[in-house]
């Protein structure tokens, strides 16, 4: 009787285990601080990296082919959010800044693809440091640490701004919007992509709904979330927006990714064993947020919003 039921009892360990790691290691926010030292980590211990190669956002997938390469997606990604917001429109050398470039992988297909002069921001010294590891010389291309609530950059700077999965780490998303769009030239475009919740005040969450949403919040250093709606009329009553705001919800195309990830780590276990027995355990560790955030995406409670305006 008990040999039948080990396997059982330590399967239950297990998960018990996995879930006492997972609560106990949150990154809660506190602080833009805060953001800036999970990034660091993340960035140092190359787990990311490895298994999602230089972009760290979602992918893309066309209508009725989920079944493209996790990496190809994600590069899919940025040239249809180039397609869709007008960016394709501007001249070779055009000054484009990078809100929350991570290290970098967007920043180098707008220099090297599309010939954009790119300068790509992010609040974590490790990515800056990687980023430039990871960018060829003679790329029309630079990294600076700076915080997106506080661009050291004059006004109308810009011919593009572009941020793709960063707002979502903002605690003031108005000031976030008053930053893009300060830095923005008339006329220019602004190219945005984020996480949103739906919208909760017409829609409040259930009690389970409620538990997800903190989940979410407590493990991956998000502030808050705001609807697609909510973020579209900051966008449009900001005095630097001259033109109508656009915004799409882009769940069906990007879901697939979040399985996608995880799955990474069965079509490339050596990025992980080459790591070490650590970053298995760290691997590990955030399938549970990944599950939540495809349960979450996949019934609306989330939404992918794409957005984009003029100057």
């Amino acid at each position: 009787m008990f040999e039948f039921l080990l396997p059982f009892f330590l399967l239950v360990l297990f998960f018990f285990v996995l879930f006492i790691i997972w609560r106990v290691k949150a990154r809660k926010y506190i602080s833009s601080s805060t953001v800036a030292s999970a990034y660091d980590a993340w960035t140092q211990d190359k787990l990311l990296e490895r298994l999602w190669g230089e972009h760290i956002h979602l992918g893309f997938y066309p209508l009725g082919k989920n079944n493209i390469d996790f990496r190809k997606a994600k590069i899919k990604f940025v040239h249809e959010l180039v397609k869709w917001s007008g960016l394709d429109k501007l001249p070779k050398g055009s000054r484009i800044l990078d809100i929350g470039c991570g290290i970098g992988g967007s920043s180098r297909i707008l220099a090297e693809y599309y010939g954009f002069n790119v300068i790509g921001i992010t609040i974590s010294p490790a990515q800056v440091k990687r980023a430039r590891e990871l960018t060829p010389s003679g790329l029309n291309c630079s990294f600076q640490v700076m915080d997106a609530l506080d661009l050291k950059f004059e006004d109308g700077s810009f011919d593009a701004v572009w941020s793709v999965e960063a707002g979502a780490h903002m605690n003031d998303k108005t000031k976030f919007a008053d930053e893009m769009l300060r830095t923005l030239r008339p006329g220019g475009y602004l190219a945005l992509a984020d996480w949103n919740s739906r919208d909760l005040r017409a829609y409040p969450p259930s009690i389970f709904e409620k538990f997800v949403l903190k989940q979410l919040l407590e493990q991956w250093v998000h502030p808050n979330f705001i609807s697609i709606n909510e973020f579209g009329n900051i966008l449009s009553t900001n005095k630097n927006s001259a033109g109508r705001v656009i915004s799409e919800n882009w769940n069906f195309h990007t879901n697939p990714s979040w399985y996608d990830s995880i799955i990474e780590g069965i079509r490339r276990p050596f990025a992980i064993l080459s790591l070490g027995p650590i970053a298995i355990v760290k691997s590990i560790r955030e399938i549970p947020t990944i599950l939540l955030m495809n349960w979450a995406f996949n019934k609306g409670l989330m939404e992918f919003g794409v957005f984009k305006c003029r100057g």
